[in-house]
Parts: C-alpha cells; sequence; structure tokens
C-alpha cells in the first residue's frame, strides 16, 4: 500500500515538474488541437479515398497466401498495446508527450503517402472488422480498404515499441507488431510493400517526434 502511494505521488511530481515547463505546455496543447482537426477530417478523407481508383499489385507472398478471417485476434493485439501505451503515457510524461507528437506525425505523413499513392485492395481481401478504428472512418459498418500504403496497424504497433521504455513491453510490443504485420497480410488487408514501408516510416517518424517532444 505504501509502495503505490509512493508511485502515485512520484508520478504526480512527474506531471506537475512537465506542465510546468513552458515547452511541454505549449506541445502538448498546439498537438491537442492539431490532434482533433485530424480526426475530424478523417471521415471525410477515408470516404474520398475509398470513391478513387488506383492499381493492384502483383503481391508474390499474397499469392500464395490463402486469405483468413484474422479480426479478432488482430483487434485483440492492437487495442491491448494501445491500452499498455497509454498506462506507461499516464505513468511517465516523457512516455506520453514523445508517443503523442510521434502519432501526429504518422497519421499526418499516412493521410499523405495514401493520397500520393492510389492503390486498390489486394485480391481476396477480407474486411478487418475493428468496431473502434472503424469510428474514426465513419461508423462502425463502415469498411475502408484503400487506407493501404502504408500499413497503419503495423505502424501503430512499431511505434508503440520505439515509445515504450520498459524491456518487458518493448519486448511485448515487438511480438505484437511482427504479429500483426503477418495477420494483416494473412487477411490480404495490405500488401507487402504496406507493411514492410511500416517499419521503415514509422522509425523517421519516431526520431523526428522524438526531437520535437523534447522539453
Amino acid at each position: 500500500m505504501e509502495d503505490q502511494t509512493k508511485v502515485n505521488r512520484d508520478m504526480a511530481i512527474a506531471w506537475k515538474n512537465a506542465w510546468r515547463n513552458r515547452k511541454f505546455r505549449i506541445t502538448t496543447i498546439t498537438g491537442t488541437i492539431f490532434f482533433v482537426c485530424i480526426l475530424a477530417s478523417l471521415p471525410l478523407f477515408f470516404a474520398t479515398i475509398e470513391q478513387r481508383q488506383g492499381q493492384i499489385l502483383n503481391d508474390w507472398l499474397l499469392l500464395h497466401v490463402p486469405a483468413v478471417d484474422v479480426s479478432v485476434a488482430t483487434f485483440i493485439i492492437i487495442w491491448s498495446m494501445i491500452a499498455l501505451l497509454m498506462v506507461r503515457s499516464i505513468q511517465t510524461p516523457s512516455v506520453f508527450i514523445v508517443a503523442f507528437c510521434s502519432f501526429i506525425l504518422l497519421f499526418t505523413l499516412r493521410m499523405i503517402t495514401i493520397t500520393l499513392f492510389p492503390l486498390n485492395p489486394p485480391v481476396g481481401l477480407i474486411p478487418l472488422k475493428d468496431p473502434l478504428s472503424n469510428l474514426f472512418y465513419g461508423g462502425t459498418q463502415v469498411f475502408i480498404t484503400k487506407d493501404l500504403f502504408f500499413s497503419g496497424h503495423t505502424s501503430t504497433q512499431f511505434l508503440i515499441f520505439l515509445c515504450l521504455h520498459k524491456k518487458r513491453d518493448k519486448v511485448l510490443a515487438l511480438a505484437s507488431t511482427i504479429t500483426v504485420g503477418i495477420l494483416v497480410l494473412v487477411q490480404h488487408v495490405h500488401y507487402s510493400i504496406d507493411v514492410i514501408a511500416a517499419f521503415v516510416l514509422t522509425y523517421f517518424v519516431f526520431l523526428l517526434g522524438k526531437k520535437i517532444a523534447r522539453y
């Protein structure tokens, strides 16, 4: 009981000190405004890209992997790791601000790359059933299939891995990243290049987010 009280006290002190920092406050407030604007624009953005036509890539791997609906497993892994990151962000202001800035950059970059590289979904795609993510798309029954390059599911998990500090957390996050990357391919939700690019682009997003978040 005493140990938990000390943890809570230390956490409160850490947040108090962080909020006293002018850079931390400005970054948090500015980021919140920008993030709200992004979320508000997502339904229209996804509706627009869903109406356009793009290329179908010749993906050797997907041609040899039968499509299977693994929505439940993907949903559980993704949102469990998001919940873990939220807990760690509440506990540690430095984790919060880096993750917050990085996720804003990740959302922005994906909107740019999806716009620049119009693709039609892979052959055999099975819509990923994720009622929470679908809220950002415009409704729980809305299935977006053309937000392809690069994989948002894989990049989210990898960014969580990069943002976490504790060794056990990072091992779990890395395992979830690899697993989700495989699952979205199994379900033919993404092309192989979408998953591969997610690792590379997310790493640079994290570096920039970490630089912006520094206080």
